[in-house]
C-alpha cells in the first residue's frame, strides 16, 4: 500500500484558481470568489432536530432494541 501525498494549500487554491478561471473565465471566477457565503441554517436544524427527538425511540431503531 503506498502513502497518499496531498498538495500542500497553496499549491492546491493555485490549481483551483486556474481550473475555475479555465471553466468560467476570469471575470466570473472573480465573482464567484468574492460572492458572500450564505449561512444556511444547517446548524439551527441540527439542534432543533435534536431537541424534538425521542432518544430512546431513535436509538431503539437504531440498534434495534
Amino acid at each position: 500500500m503506498s502513502a497518499t501525498r496531498y498538495m500542500d494549500d497553496e499549491q492546491m487554491v493555485k490549481k483551483a484558481v486556474k481550473a475555475l478561471i479555465g471553466a468560467v473565465g476570469p471575470i466570473e471566477a472573480n465573482r464567484f470568489i468574492s460572492m458572500p457565503r450564505k449561512k444556511d441554517g444547517k446548524c439551527k436544524r441540527h439542534r432543533e432536530w435534536e431537541r424534538r427527538l425521542d432518544k430512546e425511540e431513535f436509538f431503539g431503531k437504531v440498534f434495534e432494541t
